[in-house]
């Protein structure tokens, strides 16, 4: 590749800061599917709406590693192979329960029903125990030979795909579960990745609307 020179060392820790979001959102999707009243759809609906926003952010996360990284990976430290081949599998299974999440969702969205809120729940035990073995994993053998064998621009092209893979008027929503979801709730990762200006903008409008949204997930919007 042209910027081979420039490969490592290099910073993929926003790999383990996105992976805090997923542990920490799908993590609690249990417990806010099963605080819906029965028949309450409304609320199944915001609910199910922050659970596809998930879905599709770590659907859009897991095709930029299967369309840009593993072959890389391989090309480039082949003694990785057998690490790349397992988040290859995991990769296939976690897409299994996402898929399965994807479809259960509408129903129990339109409905709130108890008998529909069943599947959602399964198929988030299926991600949220795939996700136990996947991300540790990928932060232990992954993401250090990330560091060594990528460039800094290759690296940082997964968040700027996981950035255009937002739903249309979930920006703030899906930045402030990133906060969150981080040890001091996010003010190292603002000075990392916001400019300024952009950080003006979260303070002045982007955290009063996350706030009212996850709010409204546990029914208190």
């Amino acid at each position: 590749m042209g910027d081979t020179p420039t490969r490592g060392p290099c910073d993929a820790s926003g790999m383990i800061e996105i992976h805090r979001m997923y542990r920490a959102g799908f993590g609690e999707g249990p417990a806010l599917v099963a605080a819906v009243a029965e028949g309450d759809a409304a609320h199944a609906d915001v609910v199910g709406d922050h659970l596809g926003m998930l879905s599709v952010s770590l659907h859009a996360h897991h095709e930029f590693e299967d369309e840009r990284l593993w072959d890389t990976i391989d090309s480039r430290a082949p003694a990785c192979a057998l690490h790349v081949g397992r988040m290859k599998e995991q990769h296939a299974q976690l897409l299994v329960h996402l898929r399965a999440l994807d479809a259960a969702l509408p129903a129990w969205r339109e409905s709130g029903r108890t008998a529909d809120a069943a599947a959602v729940a399964a198929a988030l035990e299926g991600v949220n125990a795939g996700l136990a073995v996947h991300l540790p994993d990928e932060e232990e053998h992954i993401v250090p030979v990330m560091e060594r064998v990528l460039t800094q621009r290759e690296i940082d092209a997964a968040g700027k795909h996981g950035r255009r893979a937002t739903p249309k008027g979930k920006t703030w929503q899906q930045l402030g579960a990133i906060l969150a979801a981080q040890p001091d709730g996010g003010n190292e990762w603002q000075r990392k990745h916001l400019p300024p200006p952009f950080r003006m903008v979260w303070r002045l409008v982007g955290r009063s609307r996350y706030e009212a949204s996850h709010a409204a997930l546990r029914g208190a919007g």
